[in-house]
C-alpha cells in the first residue's frame, strides 16, 4: 500500500513538473507531461548515482520558478520602471562608466570650429549584492505525506525572504549617507508626536523635498517618492487632498500621484540618527531615531539581477536524519548612478516632547482597534 501511494505521489509530481516545463518552454502541456513521466520512469530503474541526476533536473526547475517569482515580485513595485542593466552583468559583476561632466550645449552657435571638450570616463566594477537563505530541512517523512505541496511552500518562502531582503537593501542604497549639496537630507518640521517626540511630516516638507530636487535639476517627470508608514500616517492626519486620494495598492505599495511624485509606501526604509547620519542596514533603533522617506529620479538609478542558484542535498546522503536540505543564493543590486539622484526626508526630533519613559512595544497577540 505504501509503495502504491509513493508511486502515485511520484507520478503526480512528474505530471506537475511536466506542466511547468511545458509552460516555460511554450510547448503543448501534454508533451511536457509525457516527457517528465518518461524521465521519471527511466530514472526509477537506474542505479542510485545516476538517479541523482533527477535531483539536478528538479533543482534547475525550482531555480527557474524562483527566478520567475522574483521577477514578478518587482513588477508594479517602487523598483519597477528603474532602468534594468542586467544584460551587462558578467560573472555577477557590472561595469559602469561614470561620466564626470556632461558636454556643454551651444545654442545658435556661429563660432567655428566648435571647441573640444574631453569627457573623463571611469570604468567602475561593482559586485552585485549576494542574498543567501538559511538552509531548510525537509524530511522524507514530510515528502511522503504531502510531496509537491511541501516543496512549493518551501520555494515560495525562500523567494519571499529573498525579496524582502532585496527591497530593504535597495532602499538603503538609494538613501544618502548624510546631507550634502548633492545628497540633501531634510528634516520634517511638523508638530511633535506626543508618544515619541517625532516631528510629523507636513505638506510644506513635501514642497521642500520638491525644491531640493529642483535645485539638483532633476526632471519633473519620473520622480518617485517612497514614504515610510509614519509619514503616510502624518499626511493622512493633516492633508485632505492626500486623504481623499489615498487608495493603497496592497500588492505594489503604490498610493498615487501627488506633488509631482509617483508616491509609494514601504515599511522598511532606512533609519537615521538624530544628527542626520544613515545607520547600518540592520542597526538597532535608538531613542529619537526613525525611518526616513526618500525620493529619487528613476533614470538616475539602476538595478541589475545576476545569478540564482539552488543548493539541494538529498535525504539519501543523510542517513542519520533522512532529510533533504534546500537553500538559494541570488545576486541583485539597486543603487544610484550618480550622487545627485534624489533626496531624503528624515523625521525631526524634539526630545522635550518625548515621554520620559519609552513606550512599551506591543506584545505578540495585541489587537489594534480599527
Amino acid at each position: 500500500m505504501k509503495t502504491a501511494s509513493k508511486t502515485i505521489n511520484a507520478l503526480l509530481f512528474n505530471v506537475l513538473m511536466g506542466v511547468i516545463i511545458a509552460m516555460v518552454m511554450g510547448v503543448p502541456i501534454l508533451d511536457g507531461i509525457i516527457f517528465m513521466v518518461a524521465i521519471g520512469t527511466v530514472m526509477s530503474f537506474v542505479p542510485t548515482p545516476v538517479r541523482a541526476l533527477r535531483a539536478g533536473v528538479y533543482a534547475e526547475i525550482w531555480t527557474g520558478e524562483l527566478v520567475k517569482a522574483l521577477r514578478e515580485f518587482l513588477s508594479g513595485s517602487w523598483l519597477d520602471g528603474i532602468p534594468d542593466q542586467s544584460s551587462i552583468v558578467e560573472n555577477d559583476i557590472i561595469h559602469l562608466v561614470d561620466v564626470g561632466v556632461d558636454p556643454d550645449v551651444l545654442i545658435n552657435n556661429t563660432t567655428y570650429p566648435i571647441p573640444l571638450q574631453a569627457l573623463e570616463d571611469k570604468d567602475i566594477a561593482i559586485q552585485l549584492d549576494k542574498f543567501q537563505t538559511k538552509v531548510t530541512p525537509v524530511t522524507d517523512d514530510e515528502l511522503y505525506a504531502i510531496s509537491y505541496d511541501k516543496m512549493t511552500r518551501v520555494k515560495e518562502s525562500h523567494g519571499n525572504a529573498i525579496n524582502d531582503a532585496k527591497f530593504r537593501k535597495a532602499a538603503h542604497s538609494l538613501c544618502a549617507q548624510k546631507n550634502t549639496a548633492k545628497t540633501p537630507v531634510l528634516k520634517t518640521t511638523g508638530e511633535a508626536d506626543p508618544e515619541t517626540g517625532r516631528l510629523r511630516l507636513t505638506v510644506n516638507d513635501l514642497v521642500s523635498l520638491k525644491r531640493a530636487l529642483d535645485k539638483l535639476k532633476v526632471p519633473i517627470t519620473n520622480r518617485r517618492l517612497v514614504l515610510c508608514t509614519d509619514h503616510v500616517n502624518d499626511l493622512l492626519l493633516t492633508d485632505q487632498k492626500f486623504r481623499e486620494q489615498f487608495n493603497i495598492d496592497r500588492n505594489t505599495g503604490k498610493i498615487g500621484n501627488l506633488y509631482g511624485f509617483d508616491i509609494y509606501t514601504y515599511g522598511d526604509n532606512p533609519l537615521y540618527t538624530t544628527d542626520g547620519e544613515k545607520k547600518a542596514l540592520d542597526a538597532t533603533v535608538e531613542a529619537g531615531e526613525f525611518q526616513c522617506s526618500f525620493a529619487f529620479y528613476t533614470h538616475r538609478v539602476f538595478k541589475a539581477t545576476g545569478s540564482t542558484k539552488m543548493y539541494y542535498s538529498e535525504a539519501a546522503t543523510d542517513p542519520e536524519y533522512q532529510r533533504n536540505k534546500i537553500n538559494f543564493r541570488h545576486r541583485f543590486i539597486a543603487m544610484p548612478k550618480k550622487a545627485d539622484a534624489g533626496a531624503v526626508m528624515m523625521s525631526g526630533y524634539d526630545a522635550t516632547k518625548a515621554p520620559s519613559e519609552p513606550v512599551a512595544p506591543k506584545q505578540e497577540g495585541d489587537q489594534t482597534n480599527g
